[in-house]
């Protein structure tokens, strides 16, 4: 695979992961009986373009919804409700390109740990592993695929699951 596509993987995972980034949650609903609660909570975040904030949905502890503003070792979760930071370290990745078809599909495997929380999510805590999927196909210049210019289609997905703590 081309250095500068995986490059673009890389970044893209960053910025959506957990698109996170990543991509990556608004939280709708934390209420006042989430206090003192510890138990899971999923994140689920959604790009579609290169360009996209990615859409993040929170359910477990608590239920919000907000966007992901993500970074290449932190993602921020703006929420309804306030915002935290989620830490993230990628163990693993598996990708695939094919260069007849201009094809690619990535998939990095990895760890999170939050901190950081304003507004309702003030002293959040919590750690979990997360999936980072995309699947894209690269334009195409003199009848080659090019990483010049950006996906004609890109589908990003995040999904983090693991322990949250709220005091």
């Amino acid at each position: 695979m081309d250095l500068r596509l995986n490059n673009r993987l890389l970044a893209a995972a960053g910025a959506v992961a957990a698109a996170v980034s990543l991509a990556v949650t608004g939280l709708t609903a934390a209420s006042a009986h989430t206090s003192g609660v510890s138990r899971t909570e999923h994140f689920q975040s959604l790009a579609a373009s290169a360009a996209a904030t990615p859409v993040v949905i929170a359910r477990g502890v608590f239920t919000d919804h907000g966007v992901s503003h993500p970074g290449p070792k932190v993602d921020t979760f703006v929420l309804q409700k306030g915002s935290f930071q989620l830490a993230h370290k990628v163990t693993s990745a598996i990708q695939h390109f094919n260069p007849k078809t201009c094809l690619g599909q990535a998939t990095l495997k990895g760890t999170y740990t939050i901190s950081h929380g304003t507004g309702k999510y003030t002293g959040i805590s919590g750690s979990g592993t997360l999936v980072f999927s995309t699947l894209f196909i690269e334009a195409r210049a003199s009848g080659k695929c090019t990483t010049t210019t950006p996906p004609v289609a890109l589908q990003v997905i995040l999904k983090e699951s693991g322990s949250v703590s709220l005091p």
